[in-house]
């Protein structure tokens, strides 16, 4: 299964050529339950937690705290291996699924903002992790991430 590209990421990959600039500093959310069936359609669920540099204060539109991807090496784009992403989990929960907000943190629905989606599970998944259960208070840090373009 691939990520979910939303339209915004789509159109704005058209003008600058670059993922990893147009989600610089960006930020992740992990929510609960079933990945909508576009990254253009809404969350509908509150996040379980939002993943940071370094379980930071991440505010909209501001680089501090936001995640940053690496240099690409055959068309693989890895998290910055110099960076913890990790964030402090505001509720309990199951992951089922996470999106990848640019730095505006466009919420809701929209085809405008860039982001993506993917899901998440034990293995198999765009985003594996070693437990899909999420405890409030509890930190939860993805050690690696990486993002494979096609190549055509």
């Amino acid at each position: 299964m691939a990520l979910r590209l939303s339209t915004g990421l789509r159109n704005k990959l058209l003008s600058t050529g670059s993922f990893k600039e147009t989600l610089a500093d960006g930020v992740i959310r992990i929510f609960p339950g079933v990945q909508p069936t576009t990254a253009d359609d809404a969350e509908g669920a509150t996040h379980l937690a939002q993943i940071t540099l370094g379980s930071g204060t991440f505010t909209a539109g501001q680089a501090a705290s936001g995640l940053e991807f690496g240099t690409a090496a055959g068309g693989i784009l890895s998290k910055n291996t110099g960076e913890v992403w990790s964030g402090v989990a505001a509720t309990s929960g199951t992951a089922g699924w996470f999106r990848f907000y640019a730095n505006d943190l466009g919420t809701g629905a929209s085809t405008d903002t860039a982001r993506f989606d993917g899901s998440i599970s034990t293995s198999g998944a765009q985003l594996n992790m070693s437990s899909t259960a999420i405890t409030a208070g509890a930190t939860t840090t993805i050690d690696s991430f990486t993002i494979t373009f096609p190549a055509s």
